[in-house]
């Protein structure tokens, strides 16, 4: 039966709205499209203040027409700090938060994991994951346009007037603890703590927040919450943004040692075994496979090179970093491109020789003598502990070149290093 001229139409004219329907998506926020008619310009550079500066289907052609674009050479950094949890991330952050031109956010990802999974441990619910994940790239996309907005649907209770004291941690990210968005500190306040950013700047106002991202050169986002490298092909790709990723990792024995010291209820029968001798029948194995198998995946992803990694990946050791801070900190920035100023270099000498101030003892602090930190975790598990994690954990031990030790002697004697020389060269 032949259709007949009006089914035709009909089709026709549907096609091109689910086309349209997907061109508004792709070009929609918090994408910023380029001014026009110049291609070269195209990248995050725009401004919208510029009479030019139009979003979407009615404001012209933009970069997507144009496939084979020159990148501007100001066009904003997206940098995207990938860890898990106790592996030294918050340091790595502050490393960045420190540079003048950096916006810095720390794990805005919470709030996504706290409305979605509430009650979520160390679940890998395919179902869980994949939602997860879609909202977690989607709430990056926007961060890095500026777009700070969107962030609003997963802080609860809900923003009023765009105004919220719910802000996870937001006294670490430098730029929400100054002027514009807070005026209790001044140009000379270079170095306030996270407390006293809580206490004297009061709610935070998320319009003068994106105000003060878009003032920014460049963006820069830690996360603990997505598993491997692999979940973010999909952003790392996306011509709109301009993403250099810095893979942390930490010897699996350390990040467990950690863990175990800082998240006490959840993290009990590992402190009971630790106590006995005796490892608990009922004992969460999660809590130490999905570090290690989540790492080996990561890792062997992005040292297998991918194309879409290139000049995009950069694996660092904690160890490495806490061993040589002022020397691996340089090799972060020259592999970003950027110039570490005073400020960086200032605040590594003062947050890595140790201190007897309360804040040095803080779960969450970063003052703490570096060096000594790094295995100090040789001090505090049982070799039992230490004998069952190097066997769950052979594999991405061997891949990142940490030592096993075959004794209890062998695991206290700090004089003998456990971390092996080995360089990882960033994917260039």
């Amino acid at each position: 039966m032949q259709c007949s001229w009006k089914s035709v139409i009909l089709l026709a004219l549907a096609s091109i709205a689910i086309q349209y329907t997907a061109i508004r998506t792709l070009t929609s926020k918090p994408f910023q499209l380029c001014p026009l008619p110049s291609p070269q310009n195209c990248g995050l550079g725009a401004q919208e203040t510029d009479p030019s500066f139009e979003r979407g289907p009615a404001g012209g052609a933009g970069c997507d027409d144009y496939p084979y674009f020159s990148i501007n050479a100001t066009r904003k950094l997206h940098i995207l700090v990938l860890a898990t949890t106790r592996s030294g991330s918050s340091f790595v952050g502050q490393l960045l938060n420190q540079h003048q031109e950096i916006f810095y956010l720390f794990e805005p990802l919470y709030h996504v994991y706290a409305t979605l999974v509430p009650r979520q441990s160390h679940t890998r619910n395919p179902t869980d994951r994949r939602v997860t994940l879609g909202a977690s790239r989607d709430l990056l996309r926007s961060l890095y346009g500026c777009d700070l907005y969107f962030l609003e649907n997963y802080i609860k209770p809900t923003p009023t007037n765009h105004t919220t004291d719910k802000l996870f941690r937001r006294g670490a990210s430098r730029a929400l603890c100054q002027q514009p968005v807070c005026d209790a500190f001044g140009p000379g306040d270079v170095n306030v703590e996270e407390g006293d950013c809580v206490k004297k700047c009061s709610t935070l106002n998320m319009t003068l927040a994106t105000e003060a991202c878009q003032e920014k050169k460049h963006v820069a986002i830690k996360v603990v919450r997505v598993p491997e490298i692999g979940d973010l092909r999909a952003l790392v790709e996306d011509p709109r943004l301009n993403i250099k990723v810095i893979q942390l990792v930490r010897d699996p024995r350390g990040i467990l040692s950690s863990r175990i010291e800082t998240f006490r209820d959840p993290y009990r029968l590992w402190r009971i075994w630790r106590a006995t001798g005796r490892r608990p029948y009922n004992l969460d194995m999660n809590q130490l496979t999905v570090i290690c198998e989540d790492f080996f995946g990561s890792v062997s992803t992005g040292l297998s090179h991918p194309h879409w990694l290139k000049g995009k990946y950069m694996l660092v050791r904690y160890e490495d970093l806490a061993r040589n801070p002022l020397l691996k900190t340089q090799e972060i920035y020259d592999f970003l491109g950027l110039h570490m100023d005073k400020n960086v270099k200032h605040w590594i000498r003062a947050n890595t020789r140790g201190s007897n101030e309360p804040s040095a003892k803080h779960k969450f602090g970063t003052v703490r003598d570096s060096a000594a930190n790094a295995e100090s975790w040789r001090l505090k598990l049982s070799y039992d502990i230490v004998e069952f994690t190097q066997t769950m954990c052979h594999k991405v031990l061997k891949q990142l070149g940490y030592k096993a030790v075959k004794s209890v002697e062998e695991l206290k004697n700090l004089s003998f290093s456990l971390v092996q020389d080995k360089r990882f060269v960033p994917f260039l």
